[in-house]
């Protein structure tokens, strides 16, 4: 019997460690995320995202990832490994670019409440990925919030009401 957990072990190994993961790049930089390991010697399991702002380059990691399955379909025998490729969230900015108006009326409505716009890549998936693709374009703007998603994450009155005046900017240039 073979033991999936060694099996997953070399799976792991087989991606890259040093380069292409979230702790190693950064910006505009892709990467395999691991995300979720579970199971014992009879099956495991693993979950890995697949980031890239790059649409080509993100089909180039799916391709690997599928070769990586089969290579291991091969060692193994066929089925010993399950693939499931999905899509999640994918760069907004593929439709963003087409209608730099909408980007421009976020920036906008952030120096009216005085604040200076910072652009950066968000390297995580986001609500405002998921409705530009179902058809409602939506740039990601700053909620308030600080240091997300870590242990100092907190949320500052005054940038929660800063926040808000943003939004409000923003419903006042759609509606006029």
């Amino acid at each position: 019997m073979v033991n999936a957990a060694l099996i997953a072990g070399e799976i792991i190994a087989a991606f890259p460690q040093q380069t292409e993961t979230p702790a190693t790049t950064e910006k505009y930089e892709g990467f395999y995320h691991l995300g979720r390991i579970s199971g014992g010697v009879e099956s495991a399991e693993l979950t890995y995202i697949l980031r890239d702002h790059d649409a080509t380059i993100l089909k180039k990691r799916e391709k690997f990832v599928t070769e990586l399955a089969a290579s291991f379909n091969k060692k193994y025998g066929e089925g010993t490994i399950v693939l499931e490729l999905k899509d999640q969230y994918r760069n907004m900015d593929e439709i963003l670019q087409n209608q730099p108006e909408i980007t421009q009326i976020a920036k906008n409505a952030i120096i009216e409440a005085g604040i200076t716009p910072i652009v950066r890549p968000i390297r995580g998936g986001t609500d405002g990925s998921q409705l530009t693709f179902m058809g409602l374009p939506c740039p990601n703007i700053f909620a308030g919030g600080h240091n997300a998603h870590g242990p100092y994450e907190y949320v500052p009155i005054p940038s929660m009401e800063a926040a808000v005046q943003v939004v409000v900017n923003i419903a006042k240039a759609v509606v006029n």
